[in-house]
């Protein structure tokens, strides 16, 4: 394999480079020629030359590399927030003065919401309007189950908008499952509402009628943006339809996920996410859990694999062929 030919990202490891380190730890160095078919070793500083011979190469320990390859996994996904934030606070004001002109039938409608209280109002005054149908992405939120004045109030809406025959469609990830008010919520409202859950969901997605969509417009979900633009709701509509299949039922017909060799179907999601290189942070937020939770899962995955490091539970997630297995 060519220098030209090896392409791959800076904080991971391909099939080739993983199998010469792992060789390189079992016999403490190899002769530099080996590492000709993984680059990527010396390229990343997995490999560096010995000291008293410099066409021996000598392994860097698995802790030293596994800590270099997330804090630059880390600073990339840190560089990709802080940009997103750059755009938001740059068409911020432009939408604004698109507002100002006098709106044509090809004009996008788009309306950012300064605060999660106006966003809450126009949500609550879309949905009074509406008639027909809602659906709703809803990521995982700590502070929701402590607010029992929000439950009670989406509660109320929700049932305001049953009542009126319309439909609720609502994707949740699948730890919402074990939550106390989650379950609560569905045993109260009466009506044609249905809930799934996936491993993973997009950002939060509420669309009302096929006609009005929101959205967040800032990483702390302080700003949201209302859109009302035929072509993007159509296109927000189609992802949630896409989800939708592809989600596990939760109400009113529970369909539970099942264990595989050992293996959990959320111990499978960290498997999946693990391998990609994220941190437990990253780890718990994509799958809606807390750090520790996270934490306690991936020990239980390694002592299932009989991995000894993070390093090598990341091999042998590789090796097990668990991430190929249909849940």
């Amino acid at each position: 394999m060519t220098r030209e030919k090896h392409h791959h990202g800076t904080e991971e490891l391909c099939d080739a480079g993983l199998e010469i380190y792992a060789r390189a730890l079992r016999e403490g160095h190899l002769p530099s020629a080996e590492a000709a078919a993984a680059p990527c070793l010396i390229d990343n500083g997995v490999l560096h030359p010995a000291v008293e011979d410099l066409d021996r190469l000598e392994p860097v320990p698995p802790t030293v590399v596994l800590q270099r390859l997330l804090r630059s996994s880390e600073d990339r996904i840190a560089d990709e927030r802080r940009r997103g934030q750059r755009m938001a606070d740059v068409f911020e004001p432009l939408m604004r003065l698109g507002r100002r002109d006098a709106p044509t039938e090809d004009t996008p409608a788009l309306r950012i919401l300064s605060s999660k209280e106006r966003t809450g109002q126009a949500i609550e005054e879309a949905m009074a309007e509406g008639r027909k149908e809602l659906l709703a992405i809803q990521p995982h939120d700590s502070h929701v189950g402590k607010r029992p004045d929000i439950l009670e109030g989406a509660m109320k809406r929700d049932q305001d908008f049953l009542d009126r025959g319309a439909r609720v469609r609502a994707l949740y990830q699948h730890t919402i499952r074990h939550a106390p008010y989650t379950r609560a919520r569905y045993e109260q409202l009466t009506g044609d509402v249905e809930a799934r859950t996936l491993d993973e969901v997009t950002e939060r997605l509420i669309v009302v009628d096929r006609t009005v969509a929101f959205i967040p417009a800032s990483a702390d979900r302080s700003l949201a943006l209302e859109v009302r633009h035929p072509a993007l709701i159509a296109y927000f509509v189609n992802t949630f339809d896409r989800l939708w299949h592809l989600a596990t039922p939760m109400y009113p017909q529970a369909v539970h996920q099942p264990t595989l060799n050992g293996i959990t179907p959320r111990q499978r999601a960290i498997a999946a996410l693990l391998v990609e290189g994220h941190t437990d942070s990253d780890i718990a937020d994509r799958l809606g859990m807390n750090v520790r939770t996270a934490r306690v899962h991936i020990a239980k995955l390694a002592a299932t694999l009989g991995s000894e490091s993070r390093a090598q539970l990341g091999y042998l997630i590789g090796q097990s062929g668990i991430l190929d297995q249909e849940a």
